[in-house]
């Protein structure tokens, strides 16, 4: 009888300690959510970054920089024979500065700058319809003349005068 008694107190003990295991007894029997916790979202809030005070000159010098690294850019496109996408783009930043320049003018200099600007949209709309670059020569020839004529008439020293 008692060999009975401390073999089912043994046994108690090993079913005891075989339950409680590793881990503590709460957390091996505690429910776990089925569902992952939902991420934080974070949100941020949006700022506008005004960047320097610049004077209307040293933001016509920086459209004007800009243009020219731009048409540099894509007249090298154009002598590479490189991709569509590549003249596309190279051409209408050139465009976008272009404009940027025109809007810094005064009124009458606006129009003198219209021919500058509708040659530069023909010249987007010649390299968009020409899809595989046959026509990347006279193309060339257009943005040169382009980016002479400019450089000509509208480079600081000629302009100084007529920014709003």
């Amino acid at each position: 009888m008692k060999a009975k008694k401390i073999l089912s107190v043994l046994l108690f003990c090993f079913l005891l300690l075989d339950i409680l295991g590793c881990e503590a007894f709460t957390r091996k029997f505690t429910r776990k959510s089925k569902k992952p916790e939902a991420a934080v979202e974070l949100v941020l809030a949006p700022e506008e970054y005004k960047g320097p005070n610049m004077t209307k000159e040293e933001l016509y010098r920086q459209h004007y920089l800009y243009w020219s690294s731009w048409q540099d850019e894509l007249i090298n496109a154009l002598t590479q024979k490189s991709s569509l996408k590549k003249k596309i783009d190279c051409a209408q930043e050139a465009l976008k500065y272009l404009l940027n320049m025109k809007t810094m003018l005064v009124g009458d200099e606006q129009k003198n700058f219209d021919p500058q600007i509708a040659n530069l949209q023909g010249l987007l709309a010649d390299i968009k319809s020409d899809l595989y670059g046959a026509n990347d020569n006279r193309n060339l020839h257009a943005a040169e003349r382009i980016k002479s004529n400019i450089h000509r008439d509208f480079t600081y020293p000629e302009i100084r005068n007529y920014l709003k």
